[in-house]
């Protein structure tokens, strides 16, 4: 009986300590800000929209992640920087014009995410001052030789998340 127990709990303490986090933290945190922009070659204003978003990630070390999404008629073009998910995004942003960006896919006015570049770093910054309910963190490796990259993401909830069904995307940037 005594074996029983002893492997029982021996048991419960593995499974615990494969439940902890190896380098997510712990911590409770407030939100980060995550700009989708919208942009393409020959913009007008576009050169303008990035000036303020890294402006926005400069005034927020380490806060700020910038996603550049080549779209549209803009992105047409040689070079030919479009995605094969571009338009699908756009059109769930409710894009109207370029740059358009979008700060963690939030509704922050009207019925779309889409926010002008004006409001980039005023929506962002009310973001970034939230509590977040859950840390997450992701770390990669690459295999040269198989040329494939292996993306470790870990997430600790610090609170009640908002809903019962809580999804991530993983977005690999290119440099």
């Amino acid at each position: 009986m005594k074996r029983i127990i002893f492997s029982l709990i021996g048991t419960f303490l593995a499974l615990g300590a494969m439940s902890q986090p190896t380098f997510v933290s712990t911590t409770p945190a407030n939100k980060n800000a995550v700009l989708e922009e919208y942009t393409g070659i020959r913009c007008q204003y576009c050169p303008d929209g990035h000036k303020r978003a890294n402006a926005f990630a400069a005034a927020n070390p380490g806060r700020v992640v910038l996603i550049n999404i080549h779209q549209g008629s803009y992105a047409n073009a040689t070079p030919n920087y479009r995605t094969v998910w571009g338009d699908a995004l756009a059109a769930q942003i409710g894009l109207q014009g370029y740059p358009t960006g979008t700060i963690n896919r939030r509704v922050f006015t009207g019925t779309t995410t889409a926010l002008d570049r004006g409001s980039w770093a005023t929506d962002g910054a009310i973001v970034m001052n939230e509590s977040s309910f859950v840390n997450v963190a992701s770390r990669a490796t690459i295999d040269t030789v198989t040329r494939i990259i292996t993306v470790d993401v870990e997430v600790y909830y610090t609170g009640a998340a908002d809903s019962k069904i809580n999804m991530l995307n993983v977005a690999l940037l290119q440099d």
